[in-house]
């Protein structure tokens, strides 16, 4: 009885064999082989992102620290100054100035920004009725020591109020 059961399986392997396709054992092993080369290529790749990635993330870590201390340093400039910036570095920095008035037939809303007491731009809007507001914005390569500052026209007006509808805003951009 046993040795029927064997000779009924080695039948069935055999019917398999001649239903199935053809198989290369060999060039299905030098298939995973090559999967497995192209896998440890990528871990390999992986792992060198991410030690870059880490040390990417301390240097930003320090940027960051260093930025904090500076951010620090420049309200201390603009402080002594009473108004106007004095640049701490050689770099590119970027300014915005936003003015807003109540109009009127004689005023206009209109404001300038300079550099070392050169007109770099101006903010103006006119009507004749109501609130208006204008706007500009500008980057510049500054060195050390460079001044910036807004000034307001002989005869034109801004408005503020604790709600900071005139704004003048600036920031570093990157170093040179």
């Amino acid at each position: 009885m046993k040795l029927v059961s064997v000779l009924m399986l080695n039948v069935w392997a055999i019917t398999a064999d001649i239903l199935s396709p053809n198989i290369n054992i060999l060039d299905e092993l030098q298939k995973i082989k090559t999967m497995e080369v192209k896998m440890k290529s990528m871990e390999s790749e992986m792992e060198q992102l991410r030690t870059k990635n880490t040390a990417q993330e301390k240097q930003l870590a320090s940027l960051n620290v260093k930025m904090n201390e500076r951010t620090i340093k420049m309200d201390e400039l603009i402080i002594e100054n009473k108004g106007i910036f004095t640049v701490p570095m050689r770099g590119v920095y970027v300014f915005l100035l936003f003015s807003k008035a109540y109009g009127g037939r004689d005023k206009a809303v209109v404001a300038g920004l300079f550099k070392n007491d050169q007109h770099v731009f101006s903010t103006y809007a006119g009507q004749s009725d109501g609130f208006i507001s204008s706007s500009n914005g500008v980057s510049l390569l500054l060195e050390k020591g460079d001044r910036v500052y807004v000034n307001l026209y002989p005869g034109y007006w801004i408005f503020d109020n604790e709600h900071h509808h005139s704004t003048f805003s600036g920031h570093l951009l990157f170093q040179m």
